[in-house]
């Protein structure tokens, strides 16, 4: 690994010092870094390229931030596929892998080799109005049709691979990945699921009816969700920081994306270790 990418989010306040320091580290170990525009600026550095350049270029993607940079770095380097750490700068931080403390040992073991890559499943979807094609989005997380700011449900029709599934009224519907099982569909009653299962998860939000509940379908099937409801503020959101308003009519169709997110990860640090830590389970200990 050469080439060193480094993405950040800037509002976070003790982010500059760590990231000049990193910079600093980083070249004293002969390593090349690139930073886009914003990162650069933080810490006075010339040299800068556009995020798309930059995950071109490096070997390795470092991300100083919580869960939502990492969805960013996921869909900025999704076709090329270079692996990234995760900095835990934020809150919860289930795809973050490291704390800062941890930071400069990690390092070192990842440039010795002795770490694991894991590769999380990632989706793609596209909005279709009348037969032409107006968004698409590849997502970590989630992809969720929803209602808009008034408090009005909204009425979707489901399919799977073309065969009709269901009508549902209510709030929206979260179509999430096993990684994206521990976010906003965790939040509305879905199901956790470990990311090496391959499935989708639907999860309707608030459905009119008690009869709607999460369901789990295999990865490798088309899903089609239609807008049938006059519904003025309807939205897809991808991965909660993109979204598209919809109108009646509009089709989202969602697939496995062809690539995978490639997340830097340790033997010693399992994902069950994770969800204990964050969930805040017991260890099995008797109360």
């Amino acid at each position: 690994m050469k080439t060193i990418g480094i993405l950040t989010k800037p509002k976070f306040p003790d982010v500059k010092p760590i990231l000049k320091d990193l910079v600093a580290w980083l070249r004293e170990e002969g390593k090349e870094v690139v930073l886009d525009g914003k990162t650069a600026s933080l810490i006075g550095e010339s040299s800068a390229l556009q995020k798309p350049q930059m995950a071109a270029q490096a070997d390795l993607l470092v991300v100083l931030g919580g869960d939502g940079t990492m969805l960013n770095a996921a869909r900025l380097v999704e076709e090329r596929g270079i692996p990234i750490l995760g900095v835990n700068m934020g809150g919860l931080g289930f795809l973050t892998e490291v704390s800062v403390e941890q930071l400069y040992p990690t390092l070192l073991k990842i440039f010795a080799g002795h770490h694991q890559v894991e590769e999380r499943l990632m989706l793609r979807a596209r909005i279709d109005r009348h037969g032409e094609h107006v968004a698409h989005a590849a997502v970590l997380n989630d992809v969720v049709v929803s209602k808009g700011t008034l408090a009005r449900m909204i009425e979707i029709q489901i399919s799977v691979d073309g065969q009709f599934v269901t009508r549902l009224r209510g709030d929206g519907l979260i179509i999430g990945t096993p990684t994206g099982s521990t976010a906003y569909s965790l939040s509305a009653g879905g199901p956790i699921i470990n990311p090496s299962v391959q499935a989708l998860i639907l999860t309707p939000i608030c459905p009119h009816t008690l009869a709607h509940r999460p369901l789990v379908i295999p990865s490798n099937v088309a899903l089609q969700v239609v807008l049938t409801g006059k519904d003025e503020g309807a939205m897809t959101t991808f991965d909660g920081q993109v979204g598209v308003a919809m109108v009646q009519g509009d089709t989202v169709t969602i697939q496995a994306s062809g690539h995978r997110t490639r997340l830097i990860r340790f033997p010693d640090h399992t994902y069950y270790d994770v969800l204990r830590r964050k969930l805040r389970w017991g260890d099995g200990a008797l109360d």
